[in-house]
């Protein structure tokens, strides 16, 4: 436990930038903290140590990471003795750059040894800022190599994520994550299984199962033979859990034994998140992403007539290097016949490193950027609003989330297709965090749904 004068208990904020993979590590971040004898505040001025996990996809990142840490310096001169720490992608990326840049950071750490969090925030406390960044996964000496099992600190009661593998075998041009996280290390099938069943005991109900291409979930394990369909169907049968999730998919990976699994095994949710990139073949080849347009539709096809009711959402990016007025037209054009139910929608980002970010041709016109993210907007919310309308009428099942961000007067949760559902609670306040409901939807947005409880018995 790190060591503080005062003779009470030390506590720690978390402030997590990008994914879910992030999210789920700054989890294990503070189960680790937690056993060490510490305890989490949600005011960061109240906090004895603010650890920042980081992201490194998007440029802007960066900078709200450096900006975030410019800002702190009157607090640490309020508090003296409040310790920094950086860690994730980022850290990863930058390594000693990120103390260059803010000297009054304590302890740099990267994506391969978090287990030694503690370890290295000790030793910032006796000796003085530490930077400790690997090239791969501790070794069993040092801690795990697979992430460790579920500890105390869960984001929800209800709800979890399970990472299934690390790193990625890719080589997509704009992509650091290969850099930051590695090659791909799949966690054994048997110990995911008993994570799951440990979640369950614990009251969880439903898990998301992350990887970075978790369609090739085991390849490594059994010589190339993936085993995602087997794991959905394991984590699927597991006594308690009501709700499977995954993400992400790579398209040109996506089998026709997972889409079966996905359809036959009843928790498995009626959502697939297949990232899209551009609709153009000219730029998917560009990117390397290793399938074309045409084959990304027969995919998403395939699992549309393999899962019924079936939503999808995606991923595209805007301004890739060298990307046309034609190009840009053929994205459109296939966004509009996938018709998302959601789409996140990036402007191209290059990053240090990667093939993209060489690309002679790397900077397309920030308005002409600009002026077609906006027309992309449009067709991809012309989209996911004709889908939510055509919910209109029926009644959902909805995984209670809590009170609205906007009006705590109001409950918001998500159905099985992901779709996150508004509706007003009963006259005694209910229902709580985790609670299934029958809401019968009334509304429709793009972004949402509005809905009334089910008065059926």
């Amino acid at each position: 436990m790190i060591p503080d004068p005062r003779g009470v208990r030390r506590r720690f904020h978390i402030r997590t930038f990008g994914c879910q993979m992030n999210e789920h590590d700054s989890e294990r971040i503070a189960d680790l903290l937690v056993a060490d004898g510490m305890e989490a505040t949600d005011d960061p001025d109240q906090a004895d140590v603010l650890v920042f996990n980081t992201c490194c996809i998007r440029e802007n990142a960066d900078n709200r990471l450096y900006g975030e840490l410019g800002r702190l310096k009157p607090q640490l001169d309020r508090r003296p003795g409040t310790m920094v720490a950086v860690a994730g992608c980022l850290a990863q990326k930058d390594r000693e750059q990120v103390r260059r840049k803010a000297p009054h950071v304590d302890v740099v750490f990267g994506t391969h040894n978090i287990e030694r969090a503690p370890v290295l925030l000790r030793q910032a406390a006796d000796s003085g800022p530490v930077v400790e960044v690997l090239e791969a996964p501790v070794t069993a000496d040092c801690g795990q190599t697979t992430a460790p099992g579920p500890g105390p600190a869960r984001r929800s009661a209800h709800s979890a994520w399970v990472t299934v593998q690390r790193g990625c075998d890719n080589s997509c041009a704009f992509c650091i994550v290969p850099q930051v996280r590695g090659r791909e290390v799949s966690r054994p099938f048997d110990e995911l299984v008993a994570e799951v069943r440990t979640l369950a005991g614990r009251g969880v109900s439903e898990v998301t199962l992350l990887g970075q291409n978790v369609n090739s979930y085991g390849r490594d394990l059994t010589k190339r033979r993936p085993l995602f369909a087997e794991l959905l169907r394991a984590v699927g049968a597991v006594e308690g859990i009501r709700r499977v999730r995954f993400t992400s998919p790579h398209p040109k990976d996506l089998r026709p034994e997972t889409m079966a699994a996905m359809a036959e095994t009843p928790a498995v949710c009626e959502h697939l998140h297949l990232p899209l990139q551009s609709g153009s073949d000219r730029v998917l080849k560009s990117m390397r992403r290793g399938y074309t347009s045409a084959r990304y539709l027969e995919r998403l096809a395939a699992a549309r007539s393999a899962v019924p009711d079936l939503a999808v959402t995606t991923d595209i990016i805007v301004g890739f290097p060298g990307e046309t007025e034609d190009d840009f037209a053929e994205t459109l054009a296939v966004a509009a016949e996938a018709s998302y139910d959601s789409a996140y929608t990036f402007v191209f980002s290059p990053r240090p490193g990667t093939r993209a970010a060489a690309m002679p041709d790397r900077f397309v016109d920030r308005e002409v950027v600009a002026e077609r993210f906006e027309r992309l907007r449009v067709v991809v919310e012309r989209s996911a609003l004709a889908r939510h309308r055509a919910r209109v009428g029926r009644l959902e099942e909805v995984l209670v989330e809590g009170p609205s961000k906007r009006d705590p007067a109001v409950r918001s949760g998500r159905t099985r297709q992901n779709a996150l559902v508004h509706f007003v609670p009963d006259a005694r306040g209910g229902p709580a965090a985790g609670a299934y409901l029958d809401v019968h939807i009334t509304q429709a947005g793009p972004h949402h749904l509005m809905g009334e409880l089910s008065t059926a018995p």
